[in-house]
C-alpha cells in the first residue's frame, strides 16, 4: 500500500492532481483544501496517501496533513459514506469545522456537502460524536461533560454551559464549540463560564 508520495507537481484539476515521482505520474484524488496548498507545477511536494483498493479500482487519496487524513478515515468508517463522499465533506468543511460540527451534533453543517442527505448527515454526527469529542478538545486539555453550575471548572461542565450560552445568544453550535474550545485553551486550567463566554465572544468577533 502507498502511504506517502514525494515528488514534483505535474498538473492539478478540480479534485485531482498528478504527482511525478521519479518519472512515474501518480494520479491522486484530493480535497479542495489539500489541492489549494500544492505548489506550482514543476515544484516538489509531499502528500500523505490513503490507498483504497477495490475489485475494479485502485485509488489514491491525498492529504496535506495527518489531521485531514485521520478525519477522512473516521468519516468513511460510517456506513454509506464512501471515499469520494468523505473527500467531498472535507472539501466543504475544514477538518476542525467537521470535528466541531460532529461534536455539536450539527447535522445541517454536514449536510451542506453535495451528495450528503439528512439521513447520512444524521448518521455521521450520531455515530462519530464520541470519537471526535476528544479530538476537538484534546489540544486544549478540555473534555465535554455533564452540565454543571456556572462557577464549575471547565472539566465539570463549564464548557457545555458556555457553549449553551453562546447558542442561546444566536450563534451556531459549530461556531460555539470551536470558540469555547479555543478560549479554554488560552485561559488555562479550569476556566469558569464567566471567563469562557466573554473570551469566546472576543475570539469570534476577531474571526478566531
Amino acid at each position: 500500500m502507498i502511504a506517502k508520495l514525494r515528488g514534483l507537481v505535474d498538473s492539478v484539476g478540480e479534485d485531482w492532481a498528478i504527482i511525478d515521482v521519479g518519472g512515474v505520474g501518480y494520479l491522486v484524488q484530493g480535497s479542495r483544501r489539500t489541492l489549494s496548498t500544492l505548489p506550482a507545477p514543476g515544484e516538489e511536494t509531499s502528500l500523505l496517501i490513503e490507498t483504497v483498493v477495490r475489485e475494479d479500482a485502485f485509488t489514491l487519496f491525498a492529504f496535506i496533513d495527518a489531521v485531514e487524513r485521520d478525519m477522512f478515515r473516521l468519516v468513511t468508517s460510517v456506513q454509506g459514506v464512501g471515499p469520494k463522499v468523505g473527500l467531498a465533506i472535507l472539501s466543504t468543511l475544514q477538518p476542525e469545522e467537521l470535528q466541531n460540527a460532529i461534536a455539536a451534533q450539527d447535522k445541517t453543517a454536514v449536510a451542506r456537502t453535495k451528495g450528503v442527505g439528512p439521513k447520512v448527515a444524521t448518521r455521521i454526527v450520531t455515530e462519530l460524536k464520541d470519537k471526535v469529542t476528544g479530538l476537538v478538545f484534546k489540544p486544549q486539555g478540555v473534555e465535554l461533560s455533564a452540565v454543571g453550575a456556572s462557577s464549575a471548572p471547565a472539566g465539570n461542565g463549564a464548557v457545555e454551559d458556555a457553549i449553551s450560552a453562546l447558542v442561546n445568544l444566536g450563534y451556531r453550535p459549530t461556531e460555539a464549540h470551536g470558540a469555547v474550545a479555543k478560549a479554554a485553551g488560552e485561559l488555562g486550567d479550569d476556566p469558569t463560564v464567566s471567563a469562557l463566554v466573554p473570551a469566546a465572544l472576543k475570539l469570534m468577533s476577531s474571526g478566531l
